[in-house]
């Protein structure tokens, strides 16, 4: 199979597993960094925000004169877009008049548009010329099929560590204190605040987290990335899972990020939680604030070896599940095949 990937080859896209480990299963990849492109352009000045906001940038266009130019060179049976905010649906009807099949995976909800960078009109108009979507979630897989009848099927989050890398992470002393990290929204700021005044102490790490917490408990930080990301993630005895407003009841990359590198874990109580992971066991889960208060302060009281058992089940789950992005890939080339031929 010739598979062409559209999306970004930033450090933080999950593209660059998939794009790693198809490779390895011997799929010939074409990776079209469009995302990357757009984003390069965007944040180089002042001057290029403003003119792509007035609507008289050229930058969309010349990546889908790109975008079609690669095709072309490449010849691949199956297009591979991740969100594709940046392609045209034009392009995408361009790329299916040559008889290629197309593929789209959402790692937001492409119905539900919380953010400038979670969706926008080339990701909803586009909807409906794929070929098959694949998504984490399972009511976005209930609704393509049931609304607009395209094949849907569950591609979950997953990890990629290695073990150098996590030898280092376990030979950290333990901060005995609950962390979150991730990028601030209304929601999960309110959430914190309210934590952190039932006497919870908190280590926050994402952009711009002072404009939205004020409180002598919450202790914001600068995002982590690489390495420095996953030994964050294990430092702590408590890792807390936030979900987005669009994402409210089924997993998020932390939820397989967190228990693959052997954190502790917090969760809300959804079913996809209680699906992938055991409970009391390799995750914990809560209902509310004041549920998640109480099973905050059991774990920090929780003596180390047994802290150290629920990392160590939170890891072999993990590994023995297949939750790493090498067995999603393998996963993800098997659900094309199926439905694509």
């Amino acid at each position: 199979m010739k598979l062409f990937v559209v999306g970004s080859d930033k450090i933080y896209a999950i593209e660059n597993f998939y794009v790693k480990y198809l490779r390895e299963n011997g799929v010939e990849v074409f990776h079209f960094t469009a995302q990357t492109s757009f984003y390069d352009y965007y944040q180089k000045n002042l001057l290029n925000k403003l003119v792509f906001k007035s609507g008289l940038s050229g930058i969309l266009n010349s990546i889908n004169q790109k975008f079609k130019h690669s095709v072309t060179a490449f010849k691949p049976d199956v297009i591979w877009i991740f969100k594709g905010m940046e392609i045209f649906p034009g392009s995408l009807q361009w790329a299916k008049d040559r008889h290629i099949k197309l593929v789209n995976y959402n790692a937001d909800n492409p119905f539900i548009f919380t953010g400038k960078g979670s969706g926008n009109k080339n990701v909803t108009r586009s909807i409906p010329l794929f070929d098959m979507h694949l998504t984490y979630n399972t009511a976005v897989k209930k609704e393509m099929e049931s609304f607009y009848g395209i094949p849907t099927e569950i591609l979950p989050f997953g990890f990629d560590i290695d073990g150098a890398l996590f030898e280092k992470c376990i030979q950290q002393q333990e901060i005995l204190k609950a962390c979150f990290l991730g990028n601030p929204d209304p929601s999960r700021a309110l959430f914190l605040e309210h934590l952190a005044a039932g006497g919870i102490a908190i280590d926050v790490f994402g952009n711009d987290w002072e404009k939205f917490v004020r409180h002598p408990n919450i202790f914001t930080h600068s995002p982590v990335y690489g390495d420095e990301l996953w030994l964050t993630l294990h430092r702590y005895r408590v890792q807390l899972n936030l979900m987005r407003l669009h994402n409210p009841d089924t997993h998020n990359m932390r939820s397989f990020e967190l228990p693959g590198v052997g954190a502790i874990q917090l969760a809300p109580d959804t079913i996809d939680h209680q699906t992938y992971f055991e409970p009391g066991k390799e995750i914990f889960v809560y209902n509310d604030v004041a549920d998640c208060i109480v099973q905050i302060n059991k774990l920090l009281c929780l003596p180390a070896n047994e802290a150290a058992v629920i990392r160590y089940n939170a890891r072999q789950r993990s590994l023995n599940s297949g939750y790493q992005y090498r067995d999603r890939a393998v996963q993800a080339l098997q659900l094309i095949q199926k439905q694509l031929g």
